[in-house]
């Protein structure tokens, strides 16, 4: 019980060290991947396992409910690790963030892929959706024209306020077109931030370098799972597929020699449009 309450002790720092972050969302990860200095299992980046181990649990799921012929495009790609993942399984992957430091660093890590590509977008900007399947062939994803792409979502949704997730959902219905359909892979903890920040081995006397990095300049993370899937994609538009719990990795925290693990959602949709 004394060491239960002890953690709330971190509440004063936590307050202290999240205060400073951007309001808005373009300036908080533009910053942030600009100062990124290295990525994967000893990086900079707190999501960025370095493995493809979290990928391998999806697989399944993405050959069984993805069409394989369609090209993927892989919302919120950061440095584009589970892009280039990504493009072993289909003909071409195309990776936008809204950070165009994200871009950059995507692109450089990505030399020499010849079906990967990148762009700068805000997927919840209105019309986002449309222009990026307009621009599909232009950016290298090639499909007959209407057939659309598969779209892969992997930690994005929490971290975006409610209006935000619908204005992304609604964009990505214009990507899947026809035969497109939507993975989506999410954090899910059960617990409040101390409790999440406890898990990822912050504790009174210290907090993991990239853990706190993320607390001091990025948006506060919530948690995503059926509830909220079901407000963002609503019944009405879009057609639950498959869900069920997921795990998210992160770089290794609190043991160097593995992989952090976070309770995670994933689940399978296609739009309503598409029946």
């Amino acid at each position: 019980m004394l060491a239960a309450l002890k953690k709330y002790l971190m509440v004063p720092k936590l307050v202290r060290l999240s205060a400073g972050a951007p309001k808005d969302h373009h300036i908080a990860w533009d910053r942030f991947w600009s100062g990124v200095k290295t990525t994967g299992a000893a990086g900079d980046v707190l999501w960025d396992s370095g493995s493809d181990h979290e990928m391998q649990g999806y697989l399944g799921r993405l050959r069984l409910h993805l069409d394989p012929g369609l090209p993927v495009v892989d919302i919120g790609c950061g440095n584009g690790s589970f892009t280039r993942q990504l493009a072993r399984h289909f003909p071409h992957a195309v990776g936008v963030d809204v950070s165009d430091h994200a871009v950059r660093r995507a692109r450089t890590e990505s030399t020499g892929l010849a079906n990967v590509s990148y762009a700068v977008r805000d997927m919840t900007a209105p019309g986002a959706g449309g222009w990026l399947g307009e621009e599909l062939h232009t950016l290298g994803g090639g499909g007959a024209p209407g057939a659309g792409a598969n779209v892969f979502i992997r930690g994005v949704l929490h971290v975006l306020r409610e209006r935000d997730r619908s204005a992304l959902a609604e964009n990505v219905r214009a990507i899947t077109g026809m035969n497109g359909r939507v993975f989506l892979a999410e954090t899910d903890f059960r617990g409040n931030a101390i409790d999440y920040v406890s898990h990822l081995g912050a504790t009174l006397r210290s907090i993991p370098a990239p853990l706190e990095g993320a607390i001091r300049g990025l948006p506060m993370p919530g948690r995503f799972g059926p509830k909220e899937r079901g407000l963002t994609f609503p019944a009405s538009r879009w057609k639950l597929i498959e869900d069920g719990p997921a795990t998210i990795e992160t770089m290794p925290l609190s043991d160097p020699a593995r992989a952090d693990l976070i309770p995670g959602y994933f689940a399978v949709l296609r739009a309503r449009s598409q029946e």
